[in-house]
């Protein structure tokens, strides 16, 4: 499990933080009408964002990789 952590941790991080604007996003701005399919609640915002969060850590972890190895 620690390995596992230690693999994805800036995907785990980034994904936190991407839930964590999912959720602001929700409270100040949000939907004011409720049929919004992203921002409706605050389970699917945050989700979205945590997903779109672990994607870009992901590539973020890719590129520093690459760069370790072409060192």
């Amino acid at each position: 499990m620690i390995n596992l952590i230690s693999t994805y941790k800036i995907p785990l991080v980034v994904a936190f933080l991407g839930a964590l604007v999912g959720f602001l996003y929700w409270n100040f701005i949000g939907c004011s009408t409720g049929t919004c399919g992203i921002t409706a609640n605050w389970e699917s915002s945050m989700g979205f964002g945590a997903i779109m969060g672990w994607f870009v850590g992901d590539i973020a972890k890719d590129k520093t990789r690459k760069l370790k190895n072409d060192e």
